[in-house]
């Protein structure tokens, strides 16, 4: 399979407290580059983009709604590690016809960064999400 995989894009960590968050991972050098929200189940959620040279974590906090679930993670809060690819539908495409578990039906559109984002995710063997990412 020729996949084309440019970088690990970002690791997304869903957070209860996205100010408090912030606060922690800039005290360790990191800067906020990108702020946005999203809608989630009939909620209102923030995501920070928090890069330190060429690493970015993805800080979001889900609806009030949602919280309890996060709150109640006992073994981490990493939510997904996200790949860098240059064509997010030829990559969706590719892996679902090679047989891997898309979780979507299609990429998704998010208005995060310039002009926007489109990713989705495969499933790994030990349930881990995987997502593909291109940034717009």
């Amino acid at each position: 399979m020729a996949v084309k995989i440019n970088h690990i894009q970002h690791i997304g960590m869903p957070v209860t407290n996205l100010a408090a968050s912030e606060a922690f991972y800039a005290r360790l050098g990191f800067e906020n580059v990108m702020a946005s929200g999203f809608d989630s189940k009939g909620g209102r959620g923030s995501v920070a983009m928090m890069q330190r040279g060429p690493m970015i974590v993805e800080l979001y906090q889900m609806p009030e709604a949602e919280l309890a679930e996060i709150r109640s993670r006992k073994d981490g809060h990493i939510d997904h590690i996200a790949f860098d690819v240059d064509n997010v539908d030829a990559t969706f495409t590719e892996l679902k016809q090679a047989g891997f578990h898309v979780l979507q039906d299609d990429p998704i559109f998010l208005p995060f960064w310039k002009n926007g984002c489109k990713y989705f995710h495969i499933v790994g063997p030990d349930g881990e999400r995987l997502e593909f990412n291109q940034i717009l």
